[in-house]
């Protein structure tokens, strides 16, 4: 077979594979990765189940290429452009809490953030599917705990002794507010999750101007 046939094989098996993952991270949001089969992915995208086969293998191997491109919707929604409009310390603290606010509200996913649901849904079921959920998860942590880190050097939370218990209240506010978002299908619970986040911010002594920028889409 001519290279220029191979290559064009490639390409179009590379297209299918993005366009049934991102359906398949959509619904996996909603349904979880449990309820994300080779055969519905065939149905729902036009292909044959032995096709969708071809491109991912098992079950498994599918939801962790499932994990995986939602890892980097996840990056390119809060993470990067967090760095590009911010400087590190607590600029990047209050960006990082905003552009997951937005990521969540937005609905990146149908179903809101889609490590929030799939940790529920993976919390006690060991393997490599829930592997690569806690490491999703912890990377991010992991981030803003650094970030968190970089803002006490700079003097920029004086009263802040523990960047990573802060890490996990601000997780918390911004899991909760998730949840309840799509329990209520309301807004709200974002606008009191920046006040909670802000009330937080200013109770270790951070700039004021600096944390009126950490709120939700709806209330900027």
């Amino acid at each position: 077979m001519a290279q220029g046939q191979i290559d064009g094989r490639r390409l179009r098996g590379d297209e299918s594979r993005r366009g049934i993952l991102a359906h398949a991270v959509d619904t996996a949001s909603v349904d979880g990765l449990d309820g994300i089969t080779i055969g519905r992915l065939a149905d729902a995208s036009g292909h044959s189940k032995s096709g969708v086969a071809t491109l991912f293998g098992s079950k498994e191997q599918l939801q962790l290429a499932v994990v995986a491109a939602a890892r980097e919707v996840f990056v390119d929604s809060v993470v990067t452009p967090a760095r590009a409009s911010s400087e590190r310390g607590l600029s990047r603290v209050c960006a990082l809490l905003s552009q997951w606010l937005a990521y969540s509200e937005t609905r990146v996913f149908r179903g809101g953030c889609f490590f929030a649901a799939t940790s529920v849904e993976y919390d006690s079921k060991p393997g490599a599917v829930r592997d690569a959920v806690v490491a999703a998860s912890s990377d991010w942590e992991d981030y803003l705990t650094v970030s968190i880190e970089y803002a006490m050097k700079a003097g920029e939370l004086p009263l802040l002794d523990d960047a990573r218990q802060l890490t996990f209240e601000m997780v918390s506010f911004l899991e909760a507010a998730n949840t309840r978002s799509l329990l209520y299908a309301s807004a709200e619970p974002y606008a009191r999750a920046a006040t909670a986040l802000r009330a937080r911010l200013t109770s270790l002594g951070g700039d004021p101007e600096l944390i009126a920028t950490v709120m939700p889409p709806a209330s900027a």
